[in-house]
């Protein structure tokens, strides 16, 4: 009997090398939840996300909460497609409800949402993207945060 045979084991003994399998964590899920008001935003980046592997819904309401889903990691918001004082709104109530949330912000008009893009010492920042931002400039914007747990 072999050394390595006696040591490790018969099939160990005839491996020339003996591997280690590391294992890694399955990647975490993303779930993007598209806020506009416009169907072809809303249809483009859906086919567009789809296509890349990750989960979307789109709504085409600010409402409240209940229009991003649990299982969201992150919003992409179109807030020019409504009325600042409600978009605004509704930054700030996802900021306070889910601080992890990763909120992505397409505007060309930041300076009409100072308030609810300050940084809060509770919540991720928002990520602001100047309008037009392409399909590939949000989902990289979401994968370079991807580190964030969902909320």
């Amino acid at each position: 009997m072999l050394a390595a045979e006696r040591k490790h084991g018969p099939n160990l003994a005839l491996s020339p090398t003996i591997s280690t399998v590391i294992r890694r964590a399955p990647p975490k899920s993303t779930y993007v939840t598209v806020v506009a008001d416009n169907p072809q935003t809303l249809d483009g980046l859906h086919a567009y996300f789809n296509g890349a592997g990750v989960a979307s819904n789109g709504v085409d309401r600010l409402l409240d909460m209940s229009v991003v889903p649990a299982v969201a990691t992150a919003v992409v918001l179109f807030p020019d497609d409504f009325d600042r004082g409600e978009a605004e709104a509704m930054i700030v109530s996802l900021r306070r409800a889910r601080p992890r949330l990763l909120i992505v912000v397409v505007t060309g008009a930041p300076q009409h949402l100072v308030a609810a893009l300050e940084p809060d010492g509770r919540s991720a920042p928002p990520v602001v993207l100047p309008k037009p931002a392409f399909g590939w400039t949000i989902l990289d914007a979401i994968r370079g945060r991807a580190d964030l747990p969902p909320s």
